[in-house]
């Protein structure tokens, strides 16, 4: 299996100098840790040892003018590090779609957005419409999949639910901050890391209008008092925010799940009988 990581020019989150982004350092511990559980399948439990490198397996791509703070991805995994120079204003989309096409990688992970600079987070869905590749969001933990071929993933969902998928080979797969902590820094693995550079697609970004507004709080949904209600149940409809309602169900029958939802749908008055 051949996994490309991507890198984004980071910078740290209290001092503000360049850094790699945490969550990108975590995708590095996913893809070992599923590169050492195939090696395990195939080869014995000696051959899943995370503590060897695997070159030419895991590769990162890093589109930019300079890889600078990125080494140290090295230390933390990495076997190979590809950094595609172009400028600074430059846009790194087509860069990194060539770049990805002609090695044609099984996997693709990538952070949910950058940190410190233009952290939109639209870069892995831009790359994997450009590439033709299903994309899923938010993974926490990934595993061979059930056939040849497949990927089984944990997806992270709010309030700490999880949800389990089954992915067909190749895809792009952003990375959430609840996967496992990155591995730890070693300098000597560092030194051993590859360093690449070549010449990136140069593509000045399109200048658009952009404006700037001050944050403002955007006031929260709150629940209707009922008419005739207490001072009591209207102040705590006014200082509590609205419920959505429903309930979780993991893994219903479809009968069930038919069954809650045309209960949903009548209490919201789509359905009236």
């Amino acid at each position: 299996m051949k996994i490309a990581i991507l890198f984004s020019a980071g910078r740290h989150a209290a001092s503000g100098r360049p850094a790699p982004v945490p969550v990108e350092l975590q995708a590095i511990r996913l893809a070992r840790e599923l590169i050492g559980q195939a090696a395990g399948d195939a080869a014995g439990d000696a051959a899943g040892d995370l503590s060897g490198d695997a070159p030419g397996v895991i590769t990162g791509f890093h589109a930019g003018p300079d890889a600078g703070p990125l080494k140290d991805a090295l230390g933390h995994g990495l076997s190979r590090l590809v950094q595609l120079s172009i400028g600074a204003q430059d846009d790194p989309l087509p860069s990194l779609a060539a770049a990805l096409g002609a090695e044609r990688f099984d996997l693709v992970l990538a952070g949910r957005s950058g940190q410190g600079g233009e952290d939109a987070g639209l870069l892995p869905y831009a790359l994997a419409r450009a590439l033709g590749l299903p994309i899923v969001a938010d993974a926490c933990a990934l595993a061979a999949g059930p056939q040849p071929g497949t990927l089984s993933l944990e997806q992270a969902l709010p309030r700490g639910a999880r949800r389990r998928l089954i992915l067909r080979l190749p895809a792009l797969i952003t990375v959430h901050p609840a996967a496992p902590a990155p591995l730890p820094f070693a300098f000597a693995a560092m030194r051993r890391g590859m360093l690449e550079t070549r010449e990136g697609v140069p593509a000045p970004r399109a200048a658009g209008e952009v404006e700037e507004r001050a944050y403002r709080a955007r006031p929260k949904l709150i629940a209707k008092s009922a008419a005739g209600a207490s001072a009591t149940e209207r102040l705590k409809a006014a200082t509590e925010a609205a419920s959505s309602g429903g309930r979780l169900l993991v893994d219903p029958s479809p009968e069930d799940a038919a069954r809650e939802i045309l209960a949903h749908l009548r209490q919201i008055g789509v359905l009236r009988h």
